[in-house]
């Protein structure tokens, strides 16, 4: 057997599928939107489901089993539009965190909590998420150039003075760029 294995073909797809995966979710408030998903089902089906404990059964059928249904539907859609439309996911989170809010006097106590907690988790974790800038500039083949008209003030180290001189060894300079004279006398009249 030779010091160079091939890798599998399945191996190899899964890798790469993993990676476009990772790839899209970063681009995107993926665990805000899989949060108010996975708030928006304990929210529409527990009105609708009996649970059964042996020959014991238990319903949870209300009056506002259409509103819990309602909830939740629009709960399951906010989590979606926040993976494909992120663009809009400052509405979808504040909207998760109202639904959120209004299923707890609709829905059984918001989904016994549950559907609740992860609603509103996942509304507050859109409206806190912002696209990632920094890769994006520095990923950039060409420096963004400063406007002209903008005048920089950059401290320069000048060497100590004389023991018995009062003075500081910091002064300030015109930035590059903006065309001044550098050797503008300082605070203390000194060029």
């Amino acid at each position: 057997m030779s010091a160079e294995t091939s890798v599998p073909s399945e191996s190899r797809d899964f890798h790469y599928w993993r990676l476009r995966f990772r790839a899209w979710r970063g681009v995107r408030p993926f665990w805000a939107g899989l949060l108010t998903i996975l708030g928006g089902v304990p929210i529409m089906y527990f009105p609708y489901n009996d649970l059964k404990m042996g020959s014991l059964t238990l319903t949870m059928a209300t009056t506002a089993g259409a509103g819990s249904l309602i909830i939740g539907v629009l709960l399951v859609t906010l989590g979606l539009t926040m993976w494909f439309h992120s663009i809009v996911r400052i509405f979808a989170g504040v909207a998760a965190i109202l639904l959120a809010l209004v299923s707890i006097p609709v829905s059984n106590i918001g989904g016994f909590i549950i559907g609740f907690v992860l609603s509103l988790l996942g509304g507050a974790m859109s409206v806190a998420w912002a696209p990632v800038k920094a890769q994006a500039q520095a990923q950039s083949p060409t420096p963004v150039p400063e406007p002209a008209a903008e005048q920089t003030m950059v401290l320069t180290q000048v060497p100590p003075q004389a023991a018995g001189q009062p003075g500081t060894n910091l002064t300030k300079a015109e930035g590059p760029g903006t065309g001044t004279d550098t050797n503008a006398p300082d605070m203390n009249g000194r060029a």
